[in-house]
């Protein structure tokens, strides 16, 4: 199982947002401290807008922020809502298989994917920053956070 580019800059996005949160940042600064694609940056800030994670600004003096404490965006949620097809196989999807009523793989890999987003639900964006935030800080070239 692979997570999708999409969720990466997701969870990267928020990281980012979250070393020192109330602080504005722009997509273009995101996108260079990675280095990735802003267009691709556009799409994850629209999704985590709308989800209410991310609060945009317009303007001179714009950007974006967490729009909630980092303590209250759980993993999992934004795993779930930036992966849609997380089945592991078409019997755990929409997809169909003549052998589903009797197979003993559905049960197992439906008790997998339970158990993958029950870990990532134990964590929050607080979590993945915690004690590191200064050493993100330094390697994405932000400012030292006050401590």
């Amino acid at each position: 199982m692979q997570l999708t580019a999409f969720t990466d800059y997701t969870l990267r996005t928020l990281i980012y947002l979250a070393i020192e949160e109330g602080r504005r940042a722009t997509i273009a600064e995101i996108a260079d401290a990675y280095g990735i694609a802003e267009n691709h940056l556009t799409k994850v800030v629209l999704l985590l807008g709308q989800a209410g994670d991310v609060e945009t600004l317009r303007g001179r003096n714009g950007g974006l922020r967490l729009a909630r404490p980092a303590s209250e965006i759980s993993i999992g949620v934004v795993v779930r809502r930036t992966e849609p097809g997380l089945a592991l196989a078409p019997c755990l999807g929409t997809g169909n298989c003549v052998i589903t009523p009797a197979c003993g793989l559905r049960p197992v890999l439906a008790e997998a994917l339970d158990a993958f987003l029950a870990v990532l639900d134990r964590y929050t964006l607080a979590d993945l920053v915690g004690r590191s935030r200064g050493g993100l800080a330094r390697l994405l070239g932000l400012p030292a956070p006050a401590a």
